[in-house]
């Protein structure tokens, strides 16, 4: 599945491991992965991160922001929550365009009151007695996740976003451990951008069709999975058009509808783009897709799950019903191949 999450009373710490190697990242208590992502209407890929910290030396950067942010006072320690920090992070979270979790609290814990299943770290920085920047990192084993870092806007010009980052990586290499996983970067979205500069010479990215992780110097347009899928339907339309079928190629909506918590077990259909025929309101769906992880075109039969109260009025975009999968009925590398079988199912189908 291109999307999960899972939901465990307790992860041992080779188990935070375990997931961080396959991509996972912690949201609240659950544990989830995903290799798409919305913003303002668009879906984008999202590509997973780690830096060798085993392999790292400080870079400029963080010999420049360790320099320069010298005179503030940095602590490390096991993560408490307090009043403080959630005003501090109420201050952060104005300063974004973009929404994000209501509070501290409903981020790392998910409102529950039972112990975190996570080993919590915080770093705190101080201008004198006033708290200006914290960020939260998980540790397991041999690896380490960074949560979420903010900071009082009114430092901005000090890169404490940045600095809270490399703060948790030195301590995770007098840990000893191997790894720090930052989360995603999204090609196209330059906020995440920031990620691809620290650690630059021991960064690697979680190449999705081959699950390898591999330098981020190597990552290409072939390594931006909802690029692909899409340009590869669109050489499929061409032969589709040559066959007289209207078709459509649409975003999906609901691509990240497993990650809902009541929907976790239904195992939907979960691809960002797929192209289907056009002007049909079938109970019945025949749609194709193609999926990066075997470089084919799988042509699926998808059924209603679930028909939500508002749909997107954008045509570009379908969101009728939330669909499940209910089986495959070809799969091919070719475009003319799957053209000759979509046509051929449509003519039985009707």
């Amino acid at each position: 599945m291109l999307a999960q999450a899972h939901a465990p009373e307790h992860l041992a710490p080779a188990e935070l491991d375990a997931y961080l190697a396959k991509g996972w990242f912690r949201m609240g208590q659950t544990i989830f992965t995903t290799n798409f992502v919305r913003f303002q209407q668009e879906i984008y890929s999202t590509i997973w991160l780690r830096v060798l910290l085993d392999q790292y030396q400080p870079d400029p950067t963080q010999i420049k922001l360790f320099k320069r942010n010298a005179s503030f006072r940095t602590s490390i320690q096991p993560a408490a929550l307090t009043e403080e920090k959630e005003e501090l992070y109420i201050r952060y979270q104005q300063s974004l365009a973009f929404p994000t979790s209501e509070s501290l609290r409903h981020l790392l814990l998910s409102d529950n009151d039972t112990p975190s299943i996570y080993n919590t770290y915080e770093v705190t920085v101080r201008d004198g007695d006033r708290l200006i920047a914290i960020g939260f990192f998980d540790l397991g084993e041999n690896s380490a996740q960074g949560i979420v870092s903010v900071y009082d806007p009114t430092y901005k010009k000090y890169s404490l976003g940045k600095f809270l980052i490399y703060q948790k990586m030195k301590y995770c290499q007098q840990l000893k451990l191997r790894y720090f996983y930052p989360g995603y970067f999204v090609p196209g979205n330059p906020y995440f951008d920031y990620k691809l500069s620290i650690g630059r010479s021991v960064l690697q990215f979680l190449q999705l069709r081959t699950q390898q992780w591999l330098g981020i110097e190597v990552c290409n347009a072939d390594d931006i999975p909802r690029e692909v899928m899409r340009n590869k339907l669109v050489t499929l339309q061409k032969s589709l058009a040559e066959a007289g079928v209207e078709n459509s190629i649409v975003k999906y909506e609901y691509f990240d509808a497993n990650l809902v918590p009541d929907l976790r077990e239904a195992e939907l259909f979960d691809f960002p783009v797929f192209l289907y025929c056009a002007n049909r309101e079938d109970d019945i769906l025949l749609l194709i897709v193609f999926d990066v992880r075997d470089a084919c075109y799988h042509l699926l039969v998808c059924i209603p799950f679930w028909q939500p109260g508002e749909i997107n009025s954008d045509p570009s975009s379908y969101s009728s019903v939330v669909l499940k999968t209910l089986n495959e009925i070809h799969a091919t590398d070719l475009a003319e191949e799957m053209a000759a079988v979509f046509v051929k199912s449509i003519s039985l189908k009707h």
